[in-house]
């Protein structure tokens, strides 16, 4: 989690003394989180030691019996520095850096196309309204064959390779050849690269006449802007409460999990604050503005909802201002903030702690697992070892009486039990597959439907024959199904399916839609919302 858009980290020695300089003899940054530029010099005490990676590096340039890559060196040196400081700061080499910055601020320069390697050629399965792609006429259902020069049909192509074919400079043109049904083969489109905008709000729209519902995929650079257009638009259609759904929402910019809580409050509220060794205590409320700080709120959590989605379940159970339904949230109470090196390389560093308005810190324990460094290779997957179980360290009353708790991560007002189906290794193995998706556009992609996505959500469900046929897809491909699993993972698969072909169909929001009508956390939610129903007349 970023507490602000960065701050800039100078340098004026060498890539690879950079972190030794700027850790040791000081840090030249300037503050952008407030729009208030200003210079900031933090000296550490030197010691005989503080060259000795510079010497190492110069050493090896000069001495090694071999040529060697300095920039991997560096990069690694670093690398292994801020990797043993705690399991979340983490140093970013120039392409992860951009990859992370267009993540966040949700956009990127590219041609709006989603696709699946089916079979080894490039299904389009889903188009940007209105981006580049659709203007020069592809849709979904197309087969791409050719990239410019390069053939992709045939070959196993992965992901990073297609991406870099399709991203370039905006304004440049690539040139896209594509099979469509009923159409002559190699078709050609010249499609001119621009600004792709990628909304963090995976889903908006009235579950129920009076209920809305928003699920947030991340806290990125315009979330809180796109938050408040769904909850106006919301508002219109005569939703008075609401489900937020922070599930699987890892976190994302401080500063933007301030302005969602914001929303719900109509008057100034501490909503967070933060303190380090090297920061002082910082507290953080809301504006008084909030667009829905009157009507019931439930938030949904789960074990993958971290960070900046913690600050926002932690503030509105804190106030009582929302139930919280779900499952213990991830446990991270660490912020960290960019500093960023003028090659495009980045650390994001701890920094502060943040604590919920009734102090609590939900950050879990943590400690370095050194037994997990067998080689280079492993040496940092798995070298931090967090606490998986509850404790909760310290009791805290809300104004309306509730005990909350302090420990690792969110514990929920209204718990919902794991799915042990949902959970089981064969139905994480058909998911790891990709089989749903590929038995999905073997078969289900040929012809439009019929029928508007209101008919398609009120009224599909996949038929009992196409489960078994599902069923018959797996074991031809070795995974062979007993009848009891057969039958446990019934509503999970039908879900699975009938939500993919929504979106195949229908776009993305089409997803959620279809798979929250099966789903436990939604229902708890509606229920909890819903209008107590009147006594009838005597």
């Amino acid at each position: 989690m970023q507490k602000g858009t960065g701050r800039n980290l100078f340098v004026a020695a060498t890539y690879a003394a950079t972190l030794l300089l700027g850790l040791i003899l000081g840090q030249n940054y300037v503050a952008q989180q407030n729009n208030n530029p200003g210079v900031s010099l933090v000296p550490i005490g030197l010691s005989d030691n503080s060259y000795k990676i510079q010497q190492v590096l110069d050493l090896l340039s000069n001495s090694y019996v071999d040529s060697i890559d300095l920039d991997s060196l560096q990069n690694g040196a670093i690398n292994h520095i801020i990797s043993h400081l705690d399991p979340y700061s983490t140093y970013l080499v120039p392409n992860e850096s951009k990859n992370q910055n267009e993540l966040l601020e949700g956009t990127f320069e590219g041609i709006g196309l989603d696709f699946f390697n089916l079979n080894d050629t490039l299904l389009v399965v889903g188009v940007v309204g209105n981006g580049p792609a659709e203007k020069a006429g592809l849709k979904v259902g197309d087969r791409i064959i050719r990239i410019d020069t390069t053939f992709v049909s045939g070959r196993n192509i992965g992901q990073k390779v297609v991406d870099r074919l399709m991203r370039g400079k905006k304004g440049s043109v690539v040139n896209i050849y594509v099979n469509r049904e009923n159409a002559p083969s190699n078709q050609l489109f010249k499609v001119k690269r621009d600004q792709i905008n990628v909304s963090s709000i995976d889903a908006s729209y009235l579950l129920e006449p009076q209920i809305g519902y928003v699920k947030i995929r991340r806290f990125g650079l315009k979330t809180a802007d796109e938050f408040k257009t769904s909850i106006t638009e919301l508002k219109k259609q005569g939703a008075s409460n609401l489900i937020l759904d922070l599930r699987d929402n890892g976190g994302g910019y401080f500063h933007i999990a301030i302005k969602i809580a914001s929303e719900f409050f109509a008057d100034k509220k501490l909503l967070v604050y933060t303190q380090g060794a090297h920061e002082t205590k910082r507290e953080y409320f809301s504006d008084g503005n909030g667009n829905f700080a009157s009507g019931k709120l439930v938030v949904l959590v789960n074990e993958s909802s971290a960070s900046a989605s913690e600050i926002v379940a932690g503030a509105l159970q804190d106030w009582d201002r929302a139930t919280v339904v779900g499952r213990r949230s991830y446990g991270k109470g660490i912020v960290q903030e960019q500093f960023d090196f003028l090659d495009g390389s980045r650390i994001n560093l701890s920094i502060s702690r943040y604590y919920t308005p009734l102090g609590r810190s939900i950050q879990r324990k943590y400690t370095a697992n050194w037994s997990n460094m067998v080689d280079y290779v492993t040496m940092y997957r798995g070298l931090w070892a967090l606490d998986t179980t509850y404790t909760s360290n310290q009791i805290f009353k809300t104004l309306a009486g509730r005990e909350l708790f302090s420990g690792g991560g969110i514990s929920p007002d209204v718990t919902i039990n794991i799915d042990s189906n949902a959970t089981s290794l064969l139905y994480q193995e058909i998911l790891k597959s990709s089989y749903i998706e590929q038995f999905v556009y073997e078969r289900f992609t040929k012809l439009l439907p019929a029928y508007s996505i209101e008919n398609f959500l009120q009224g599909y469900r996949l038929p009992q024959q196409e489960y078994d046929t599902f069923i018959e897809y797996l074991k031809q491909r070795g995974l062979v199904i007993s009848e009891r699993k057969k039958r446990d993972l019934l509503k999970l698969i039908q879900s699975d399916i009938e939500a993919i072909v929504g979106r195949y169909y229908f776009g993305r929001e089409a997803y959620f839609k279809v798979k929250n009508r099966y789903d436990n956390f939604v229902e708890v939610g509606l229920l909890l919302l819903r209008p107590a129903p009147t006594d009838a007349a005597s």
